[in-house]
């Protein structure tokens, strides 16, 4: 594993090996190290600086599974009430997901525009389940459970895809499949049902 010297590391895009290759479990011997410390670190730096809620490992070209999320209120301040509630968003503080592993509690498919610092300029309605639970371990090798659902739900299973070589284009619906731009300038205000509908989208 080699690291960029700088605090803000490169988001590797589509079509780079690196995004479609199983990450190796961390050691618990290297946890602690201070290259895994820095390496969390700059990837808590280069997250915010995209800016994003979230990023995995194999997104800076290192083949582990480590990912770190944070959903900021600032990033939900154009969304309005009804967008929030429907998507069921709320700030998400910054954590350390080291060795995750998730279980599909409701698997209920909610379908919503989702995009990838990976995947630059493009977004897509993709179905994620309802709720999950999510054991891993944090940067401290402290035992973690999360049990959610709603936006924070689909935020984990987007990033614990990634440390699996897999990304949102694998189950999104083709159709919806559009630039970040024309979203913003023709289907931002549809609720997604009717964008879905106009669209042809059929779920998977």
């Amino acid at each position: 594993m080699s690291v960029l010297p700088d605090s803000i590391l490169k988001i590797r895009q589509v079509g780079e090996r690196c995004l479609r290759s199983p990450a190796r479990p961390v050691a618990p011997k290297d946890l602690s190290s201070a290259e895994i410390q820095a390496l969390i670190e700059m990837m808590r730096e280069t997250m915010r600086d995209a800016p994003g809620v979230g990023l995995a490992a194999p997104q800076v070209g290192v083949d582990l599974r480590i990912a770190v999320i944070e959903d900021r209120a600032e990033y939900q301040r154009d969304l309005t009430p009804d967008r929030l509630a429907d998507r069921g968003r709320e700030p998400v503080p910054f954590h350390v997901l080291i060795n995750p592993t998730l279980t599909v509690t409701d698997p209920t498919p909610q379908r919503h525009f989702e995009g990838c610092l990976s995947v630059a300029g493009y977004t897509a309605v993709t179905p994620r389940a309802a709720a999950v639970q999510v054991n891993a371990l944090n940067e401290k090798g402290e035992s973690l459970e999360i049990r959610t659902g709603g936006w924070y739900a689909r935020i984990l299973q987007h990033e614990i895809d990634h440390l699996s070589g897999r990304l949102y284009l694998d189950t999104m619906l083709p159709s919806t499949f559009m630039t970040s731009a024309n979203f913003q300038r023709y289907w931002a205000a549809c609720p997604t049902e009717e964008v879905c509908r106009v669209l042809g989208a059929v779920p998977h």
